[in-house]
């Protein structure tokens, strides 16, 4: 078989299991890329999660010595849910972001390129491949960019004309030698919504993200939220998805393609109290298929502790009590002490007050003398 029939009916093998966009492209390094990087690693707005690296992720013969192509994929999510649950008074409810609804995208993609990767394997000799997705050492963004899959949007998401920017993008790198696809044209023009509505100005300039201020990042993090983004966060427990839910690329794709990432109401947007006392192997069981679960439970405790502040749910806190006495851990102390004086009330100051002579952790007692002082 001719490569370019081997490339054809690749295509159409890979839309046969379930992905929306594939696209090729050379083992070229990304010299652009490299510069950008450099200069993010300088300014201190790398998220820390990232492959250190930077020759890794910018030269694609350090993963493959005798790469020749890599093929781009990328596949759609949902960007509504169908019977989502409304939060109310005594029964508030946090959100995951959508690129955190249904199955986690981490399984679905490494379960098409290892379909992909097998294909190939048995059909081309001597085929060598290397799969990514997301936590990989190359950057897919850059990757899918120069694939065509899709244009490099201000919002730093790559926007596809079928799917806008909801889409989870994966690759593989192989020695085949594929006719590489041509870029996109930008299509982002003059438009700057997602700069000017990103809550947290994360986004420094067109296509620059700032990740320690991206609420996407710090919904992440698993010690003390900074207080300057704490009044940011609003019911968020993992992503954020401001920076797209505004992009008027993402007007009416709605991407309800895949049955594996049509969100659980319940789980997408679950009721915040139950989740201050759930259990390891409980949140596991709940949640432990989604993507948002991967830094474990406690940076959803701690921003479902937040959520509950940021609605001032008064029915909230004897559980927030429970967990500024009972709890083990600082930062769910902490936090709890900051949301009850947030929340305020006579048990809540009550709590802090007798929490002051007892605590013995000073990040604690910082927190419990910021809740107290909502009362001054």
């Amino acid at each position: 078989m001719n490569i370019h029939d081997l490339q054809r009916e690749f295509v159409a093998y890979a839309m046969s299991i379930g992905v929306d966009k594939i696209g090729f492209t050379t083992a070229a390094p990304f010299t652009e890329l490299k510069n950008r990087l450099r200069r993010q690693q300088e300014l201190g707005f790398q998220s820390g999660f990232e492959e250190s690296d930077i020759e890794k992720r910018t030269e694609p013969l350090q993963l493959l010595e005798d790469a020749e192509s890599i093929v781009a994929i990328a596949v759609a999510y949902p960007s509504r849910m169908k019977d989502a649950p409304v939060g109310k008074k005594g029964a508030r409810r946090g959100i995951f972001c959508r690129a955190s609804w249904g199955v986690d995208y981490h399984t679905a993609l490494r379960q098409r390129l290892a379909l992909l990767a097998a294909w190939l394997e048995e059909r081309v000799p001597n085929v060598r491949i290397e799969s990514m997705v997301d936590t990989g050492a190359l950057v897919d963004r850059a990757v899918a960019e120069r694939a065509g899959i899709g244009w490099s949007g201000k919002n730093c998401s790559i926007i596809t004309p079928e799917f806008g920017s909801y889409v989870y993008l994966g690759e593989l790198v192989t020695n085949i030698p594929f006719a590489p696809d041509k870029p996109m044209e930008d299509e982002c023009g003059d438009c700057r919504l997602c700069l000017d509505v990103c809550p947290t100005g994360a986004l420094i300039a067109g296509g620059q993200l700032d990740s320690q201020r991206c609420i996407a990042f710090l919904t992440q993090t698993k010690g003390f939220l900074p207080d300057e983004f704490r009044s940011h966060i609003g019911n968020r427990l993992y992503g954020c998805d401001t920076c797209q839910t505004v992009c008027p690329k993402n007007k009416g794709k709605i991407n309800w393609i895949h049955e594996e990432f049509k969100p659980d109401p319940e789980l997408a947007k679950p009721l915040l109290t139950p989740l201050l006392t759930i259990s390891n192997r409980e949140f596991k069981e709940k949640f432990g298929h989604v993507s948002g679960s991967w830094r474990g439970k406690k940076p959803i405790q701690r921003n479902a502790i937040l959520a509950l502040a940021h609605f001032k749910e008064e029915a909230a806190v004897p559980d927030l009590v429970g967990l500024l006495t009972k709890d083990e851990r600082p930062v769910i102390r902490g936090t709890a002490a900051w949301a009850l004086g947030k929340i305020g009330g006579e048990q809540a100051q009550k709590a802090l007050l007798t929490a002051q002579e007892k605590e013995q952790d000073e990040e604690v007692l910082e927190e419990i003398n910021k809740g107290l002082q909502f009362f001054s």
